[in-house]
Formats: C-alpha cells, sequence, structure tokens
C-alpha cells in the first residue's frame, strides 16, 4: 500500500518533532544543531525548513507540544475529583510533578522563556495550562470555596510560584515538602476549612 504525500509530510514532521525534543531535553536548546536533528529523524534539512522555516520554528512547535501535554496532564488529573477543591489541588500537584520531566524542565521552564520571549511562552502557556488554573479558580470563588476576588492576579501569583517550585523539584528539590507547602499556600485561600 503506497503512502500519501500527505501521510509522508506529517511522518517527516512528527520524525523531526520527535527528534527536536528528545536533542532540546537532552542538551538545551543553545546546544543542538538542526542538522543533527534531520540527520537522526532521517530527513534532510530542506524537509526541516520546510516544515518549521528554522531551528526556532522547531523549537516553538516543541514547545506548544509538550506545553498541550503538560495541559492535557494537569486536566486529567484534575477531573478524576468530582469535588472542585481536591480538583484544584489534584491539578496543581500534577503540575509540581511535571518538573521531574526533563522536556518539560528544560524545554518549558527553563529555555522557553528565554528563546521564545515572556511573552510568547506567557501566551503558549495560556493555551494550555494555564487557563485550566483560570477556570478552577473562577468555579472555586463561583462556589464561594475561596474568598470572591479578581481571579486573573490569583491565577498569574500561583502560577508564577508552581512554576518556581517546579524548577526547584527538577533541580533536586524534596517534592514532599513542595507539596506540603502547596498545600498550606492553598488552604490559606479557602473561606472555610474542610
Amino acid at each position: 500500500m503506497a503512502v500519501s504525500r500527505a501521510e509522508q509530510r506529517a511522518a517527516t514532521r512528527q520524525a523531526l518533532l520527535a527528534e527536536g525534543r528528545r536533542r532540546f531535553a537532552a542538551d538545551g536548546y543553545h546546544h543542538v544543531v538542526l542538522a543533527e536533528v534531520t540527520a537522526a529523524a532521517g530527513v534532510t534539512k530542506g524537509a526541516a525548513y520546510h516544515h518549521f522555516d528554522s531551528k526556532a520554528g522547531l523549537f516553538r512547535a516543541v514547545v506548544a507540544e509538550v506545553q498541550r501535554e503538560l495541559g492535557e496532564r494537569v486536566a486529567a488529573e484534575a477531573e478524576r475529583h468530582e469535588d472542585l477543591w481536591e480538583q484544584l489541588r489534584a491539578g496543581c500537584r500534577a503540575f509540581l510533578a511535571a518538573g521531574t520531566d526533563p522536556a518539560v524542565r528544560r524545554i518549558l521552564l527553563v529555555d522557553a522563556p528565554t528563546v521564545l520571549g515572556w511573552d510568547e511562552w506567557r501566551a503558549l502557556d495560556e493555551e494550555s495550562s494555564a487557563r485550566h488554573l483560570d477556570e478552577a479558580l473562577a468555579a472555586l470563588t463561583a462556589a464561594g470555596i475561596i474568598a470572591d476576588q479578581p481571579v486573573e492576579p490569583l491565577a498569574r501569583l500561583l502560577s508564577g510560584a508552581m512554576n518556581e517550585t517546579a524548577l526547584w523539584i527538577a533541580r533536586g528539590g524534596d517534592p514532599l515538602a513542595a507539596e506540603q507547602a502547596l498545600d498550606r499556600l492553598l488552604t490559606g485561600l479557602r473561606t472555610e476549612t474542610p
């Protein structure tokens, strides 16, 4: 059975994404050479430029993929719970746990903000995991579980704290201590204790 051109293009793109992700996670953006990515993926440099325009374009696509997967992982953990409060806790814990994943640590937390710039990195974060936090906090506020307040600054504050803590865990920090600190921080938001 013949492979269509569309399938071949999709396979080439996926091979480049997979190899780019592996190398960006292992070596960091500045130490990755696009020609080495294409050789390892078994495609031409021309194919890489066709799909991504540049190493930065490949990196941007890898960041978007890792960010999307992280958002899905956080949402899936939250959705395992019926209780709104437990959804928030589970989603936040899942995000912190992701800091032990080399791709999340190196690609999303270390390289993406500097390579893409803060605004673009935040926009990608907003499209995936940050919106889940906004939605969870809005639901908790509407339910009266946390005090009525503007959600956006609270979400930014928690997001920044969790990004820093995920990096701390990735660099050898104690995940259990981070989880306990997170629980104390979140508990301080409640209008009532459970």
